[in-house]
């Protein structure tokens, strides 16, 4: 999941995202979603009058194609660049808890040129169980 403030690039990172087929990463919700908990977690879906719709800045809403819902496993905090928290160099590791579900939480500079390529080492590794502590 995506999180920030308006303007923060979620939408954009998304779009760039979605872009690197080879991610994986299919469009679950944009500007809002809705959570569930379930034994197994938290899992994420779009509100029906929005679902496989994407707000792309300057061109318009878009249809994408779009899962139902999804598991949600990490949280990416979205912050602008140059603004008063910055991304720090060496992160410790930190955990958000959303409806008593405790999930990985990473900052992120969302408009940097490097940003899909940080989110997709990020994928690899939670696949790979090494973030989890």
């Amino acid at each position: 999941m995506l999180r920030g403030a308006p303007g923060s690039g979620k939408s954009d990172l998304a779009l760039r995202l979605l872009g690197r087929t080879q991610l994986g990463v299919q469009l679950v919700a944009d500007d809002q979603v809705m959570l569930t908990k379930r034994v197994d977690g938290l899992w994420a879906r779009a509100p029906a009058r929005i679902a496989g719709l994407l707000e792309v800045r300057g061109i318009g809403v878009l249809e994408m194609p779009a899962l139902a819902e999804a598991q949600l496993r990490l949280v990416l905090e979205l912050c602008a660049p140059g603004g008063s928290v910055p991304v720090p160099r060496m992160p410790d590791a930190a955990r958000c808890t959303i409806d008593g579900i405790s999930l990985p939480l990473y900052p992120c500079t969302s408009f940097e040129a490097s940003a899909p390529d940080k989110v997709a080492l990020l994928l690899r590794t939670l696949d790979e169980d090494i973030l989890r502590s």
